[in-house]
């Protein structure tokens, strides 16, 4: 017992003194937290105030002034700007024409995305080479991509040229000037540029299956669409949602591509909001355009809630 008594009372001695040297040093960490300057942040708060902050606050402010390169002082002006682009016809057929886009480009670039994260799933040598090869599309700036694809569908285009040898008699198809084709083949082109970053998340969900279940179906004699559909698609429902999400409201906001093919043509068929904006801001009236991004930043915020919050339910119910 005596021995037991003595072995507790050497642990703690032991303990205090291990604990002794520590307890100072804790201390100085915290005082040296206390001491480091706080003012030592300041260039970066500056830089993000400066850079970020003010003008994402003058955009809301700027909608309710005169501002334009027709007067020479900025006055509050109430709501005359929103008044302005409600009267104005082309309002209602953008933000039309924008959701339609935001729609097809969402289902193009997730379907792209999707059959190329099934197809080239397993880890070869053949199908790491090609997935680099198609989130190639990706690294290019949007505005490169859409002059490529201005080139190419242009009715004396290498395209037509291609169709023309195959065919044996010429063919001119205007790809960029149909009033009713355009948006769709402008829709094609975006999912095709993002289609690699879509990959890369399906690959991720599809990696990060449980193999156990995969396995248990195929012992119950699920065939590879039954386990696509009832197992592997539902258990991608975080990528489903993080892919659609991201699509829906990366489109909307579309400025470079539409610009680069059609600049809003023709006939204003794939006149976007943003292009829309950019043309009114061209005029000089500048206020007006910072209504318009307010409008369409509020009907980004009111579509992309429900979507969001519907997508999660369904992950939940998954």
């Amino acid at each position: 017992m005596a021995d037991t008594a003595t072995i507790g009372v050497t642990d703690a001695t032991g303990a205090k003194e291990a604990d002794g040297p520590q307890q100072p040093v804790r201390r100085a960490r915290s005082r040296s937290k206390h001491n480091q300057p706080w003012w030592f942040a300041l260039p970066a708060l500056a830089v993000f105030g400066l850079f970020f902050l003010l003008p994402n606050l003058l955009s809301f402010v700027y909608p309710f002034t005169n501002w334009s390169a027709f007067h020479p002082d900025i006055r509050f002006a109430g709501l005359s700007n929103f008044r302005s682009i409600l009267h104005d016809g082309s309002m209602v057929r953008d933000i039309r024409i924008t959701l339609e886009y935001a729609v097809l480009v969402a289902l193009f670039q997730n379907g792209f995305g999707l059959g190329l994260a099934l197809l080239l799933e397993r880890d070869t040598r053949f199908n790491r080479f090609f997935r680099a090869v198609f989130f190639l599309p990706v690294l290019i700036s949007a505005l490169a991509v859409g002059y490529i694809f201005r080139a190419l569908l242009a009715q004396d285009g290498a395209l037509n040229d291609v169709l023309s040898s195959l065919a044996g008699h010429p063919v001119d198809t205007p790809w960029l000037g149909s009033t009713t084709w355009t948006l769709v083949v402008v829709t094609l082109i975006h999912g095709w540029k993002w289609m690699g970053l879509a990959m890369l998340i399906y690959l991720a969900g599809l990696k990060s299956m449980p193999g156990d279940v995969l396995e248990a179906a195929r012992i119950d004699g699920a065939g590879a669409w039954r386990t696509f559909w009832s197992i592997r698609f539902p258990l991608l429902a975080p990528a489903v949602t993080f892919n659609v999400t991201t699509a829906l409201i990366g489109s909307m906001n579309t400025f470079d591509i539409v610009q680069a093919t059609t600049a809003g043509g023709p006939g204003s068929e794939t006149e976007v909001f943003n292009i829309y904006m950019f043309r009114v801001f061209g005029q000089g009236l500048y206020a007006q355009a910072s209504a318009m991004s307010l409008v369409l930043f509020l009907i980004v915020v009111v579509l992309a809630v429900p979507v969001i919050v519907g997508l999660r339910r369904r992950e939940d119910n998954q």
